[in-house]
């Protein structure tokens, strides 16, 4: 991976366009990686979208750029369209539950560990992709996704 904080920058300045165009490509690749190792009933979308959630929480917000953003690849992925107010929901009850949004956290890292190199790297960006829609990646968000590199 290219050093972490040029990766933030150039995210930042990126167009909608390619955002759409990378992001699609990348998520290709990684949810039928994710559908290979799903167990115990969880299924490979299910992995992915805790990434995406996690992504979108990271620093406590949710912009209306990350919404338009993963707003098609909830519906693609489940088959529904998922509100702006409904994600703010969800994000709201994951701030509420910090604990969990922890042990959350925990388990991606545990995730990460069964994936090869170069999927680990298309999630981590995925995330940062996502933590950096709205032209800026926060402190926290950058905690939240060195947490997911180590």
């Amino acid at each position: 991976m290219k050093e972490f904080e040029q990766l933030c920058k150039e995210f930042e300045q990126l167009d909608i366009m390619s955002y759409s165009a990378y992001l699609t490509e990348k998520s290709l690749n990684v949810l039928p990686a994710l559908q290979a190792i799903a167990e115990d009933g969880i299924d490979g979308a299910s992995i992915f979208f805790s990434f995406i959630i996690g992504a979108i929480v990271a620093d406590g917000k949710l912009a209306s750029e990350e919404y338009l953003l993963i707003s098609p690849l909830l519906k693609t992925f489940f088959g529904q369209t998922v509100s702006y107010e409904e994600c703010k929901k969800v994000l709201k009850s994951y701030k509420k539950e910090s604990k969990e949004l922890k042990n959350v956290v925990n388990q991606m890292v545990d995730i990460l560990g069964l994936l090869s190199d170069e999927l680990k790297n298309d999630i981590v960006i995925i995330c940062l992709m996502i933590c950096a829609i709205d032209g800026k990646v926060s402190l926290k968000e950058k905690k939240w996704i060195k947490q997911l590199i180590a």
